[in-house]
């Protein structure tokens, strides 16, 4: 199924004309390789972007050279719906994997924003739900040490990633490197493999190449203070 009919489903059952809308707008389908920019700041957006397949991260350049990764976007994850009302973007969105995502005109996004009550809800519950999200970064950024700090990003991605089918017995993909996560989480390289082998020792995740998998979902919720209230992930109302 189309990633963003299952996570606008978590909201609400959508209609066959309401799913057969959203198939309808994803005509322009573009392929990227890994590490690669969809839309850089400055540039005028033009177009909304659906992730369909893969993983992104919106990313802003620091002035010393370095990035600040402010968001990940995997499969059903719209990068703004209301985006092209801006003059320029104010951050870039780049590939973290080999991705396909969907360019959605304007006129096409406000046309769906206005298909039925289910489906517009939906949309403006996703934009709800990604703000969210970034005041539940904030706080971890800022008042977490780095263990749990990434520990409650593991659980975060656990449950974003099983709500659009992409888990498997508590275990995800994680496709990116040890230099993008401390590029997230705020620290060096060296802090975050420390930090990770830290997780490891104590027997909370172990990871497989780019697979991570949660040895006790529940003990490690525990540990990061994670609550998952904040992804208002309510299976679907009436």
């Amino acid at each position: 199924m189309n990633p963003l009919i299952t996570k606008l489903e978590q909201f609400t059952k959508l209609s066959d004309d309401d799913r057969r809308s959203v198939e309808d707008a994803i005509r322009d389908v573009r392929q990227f390789e890994a590490r690669q920019d969809v839309i850089v700041e400055g540039e005028r957006p033009d177009d909304v972007h659906l992730l369909l397949e893969g993983w992104a991260g919106r990313y802003k350049v620091l002035p010393d050279g370095g990035r600040a990764i402010m968001a990940y976007l995997i499969p059903g994850d719209v990068c703004d719906i209301h985006i092209t009302l801006l003059n320029e973007m104010d951050h870039s969105i780049g590939t973290l994997s080999p991705a396909k995502v969907a360019f959605i005109p304007r006129e096409k996004m406000d046309e769906l924003m206005r298909k039925g009550d289910n489906l517009g809800r939906a949309l403006m519950w996703s934009t709800l739900v990604d703000e969210a999200i970034l005041r539940e970064w904030l706080v971890n950024l800022g008042h977490r040490p780095a263990d749990k700090r990434v520990a409650h990003l593991i659980c975060e991605m656990m449950l974003r990633s099983n709500a659009v089918g992409l888990t498997d017995d508590d275990s995800f993909d994680l496709p990116l490197t040890q230099e993008e996560l401390a590029d997230t989480m705020g620290i060096t390289p060296v802090h975050m493999n420390r930090t990770l082998q830290a997780l490891r020792g104590h027997n909370l995740i172990t990871t497989q190449g780019k697979r991570v998998y949660i040895n006790d979902v529940t003990r490690l919720m525990e540990f990061s203070g994670f609550n998952p209230n904040y992804l208002h992930q309510e299976g679907g109302r009436a």
